[in-house]
């Protein structure tokens, strides 16, 4: 291994990346129990999507108060915090028998992921990276969540063939709970005093929130948030409703995959099967060229590419094409964006300013998965909604053009950007 290489794959990236697989790998599955879920109890579709949204939206508002108590008290303590909300949301989900109760215990499940998810963790690496390896740090820990994903839905469907799904959840609060295994693999950080949390991040964030570049960060993740999660949430049930039949002498046929609701789990899994490469090569990119015109660009694809999917026939060949390419583009705006807050705004609360950002992108989530499971009631498919997200993927492509990219003055005293 070159002295590059070494310094890129420390004990500090290998542990955030297992930690972030782990992570997603259940996060990502909840779109497999859709059908079962409503199916047990006669359900609405909205009232599961709507579980799903609070999760979503619980995440995003976690995401900022970990951030803040992770830099306060201690990386570790967030994450054990985290884990354990993950976990205990996970098993009272399983428990639950109504939709209000199910609802509820999402909201500790959106605490847990911001306590063990990319807030957290990439401010960890991105603090411990050297500054020319940064930004593919960072992809390689996107890349990690993308891994968690190939995983988490086909192990959901495999479970789901064997066992209830409320045994599924509990499985998973067990799984969650192996994030603590790594934790020795973080590098303790210094927690701030109280003076520097009282002053310096608070002069910080005022700031923040009065610098236009950040405010058109904050709002162009909007539409990553509504698109990525409305197709976590909807899109295994959407194939499995919408998509024409599987040849039985195909090529997913041979692949063991003989069903549409199989094709759906298959499709979360090649989604993050190909944003392990799209993510890793966002953070090369990220490193060479300008982050705000990747970011334009990549929400310009995805919005043509969603646009392409929708206006042909649903079939196989057409839900594989979408998912790898919709795959390479979906986790791509996270290692350019942090990195794009790291840059412009510095390391010392990197973990808080990206926070407040990623709020922006659960916001999208929220009403990506409610409306996604509104209008279905509505009109019986996902057609408007669908349409929706491609119109804000065009605005996201838009609002990053004019972002300010250079190191701001609003740094506390003794920071130096990234």
């Amino acid at each position: 291994m070159s002295r590059d290489a070494a310094r890129l794959f420390t004990p500090v990236l290998i542990g955030g990346s297992l930690i972030l697989l782990i992570n997603f790998a259940m996060r990502a599955s909840f779109g497999v129990f859709q059908i079962p879920v409503a199916e047990e109890f006669g359900w609405p579709r909205a009232e599961f999507s709507m579980a799903i949204a609070i999760q979503n939206l619980a995440w995003g508002i976690g995401q900022p108060l970990f951030g803040a108590l992770a830099e306060r008290w201690g990386d570790r303590l967030a994450i054990i915090l985290g884990a354990a909300l993950y976990s205990l949301g996970l098993v009272m989900t399983a428990l639950a028998t109504t939709p209000e109760t199910m609802q509820l215990w999402e909201v500790a499940v959106g605490f847990g992921i911001a306590g063990t998810g990319f807030g957290v963790v990439l401010a960890i690496i991105g603090r411990a990276a050297s500054d020319e390896n940064r930004s593919l740090a960072l992809g390689i820990a996107t890349a990690a969540g993308s891994a968690g994903q190939v995983v988490g839905a086909p192990l959901a469907q495999g479970l789901l063939a064997i066992m209830p799904w409320q045994q599924v959840f509990l499985v998973f609060a067990a799984l969650v709970l192996t994030v603590l295994l790594f934790l020795p693999m973080l590098r303790s950080t210094r927690p701030a005093s109280r003076a520097e949390i009282e002053e310096s991040l608070g002069t910080v964030l005022r700031r923040a929130f009065t610098d236009p570049s950040y405010l058109m960060i904050f709002a162009g993740f909007f539409s990553c948030g509504y698109q990525l999660a409305f197709i976590t949430a909807h899109f295994p049930a959407m194939i499995t409703e919408m998509c024409g039949p599987i040849a039985p002498d195909g090529g997913l046929a041979a692949l063991g995959i003989t069903t549409t609701s199989a094709l759906g789990a298959a499709a979360i899994s090649l989604i993050g099967l190909a944003n392990i490469a799209g993510s890793i090569l966002a953070g090369w990119l990220g490193k060479r060229y300008s982050r705000k015109y990747l970011l334009a660009g990549v929400y310009a694809l995805r919005t043509i590419a969603a646009a392409a999917f929708i206006l042909t026939p649903i079939t196989p060949a057409t839900v594989v094409v979408f998912s790898l390419v919709m795959g390479g583009l979906w986790l791509a705006t996270v290692p350019l964006t942090s990195g794009l807050v790291a840059y412009i705004y510095g390391l010392r609360y990197m973990g808080t300013l990206y926070g407040f950002v990623f709020l922006s992108h659960q916001l999208g989530s929220f009403l990506g998965v409610w409306l996604g499971g509104r209008l279905y009631d509505a009109y019986g498919d996902y057609t408007l909604v669908w349409w929706v997200g491609v119109g804000v993927g065009a605005f996201s492509a838009l609002i990053h053009l004019p972002v300010r990219e250079a190191p701001a003055a609003i740094l506390p005293r003794g920071a130096a950007p990234a």
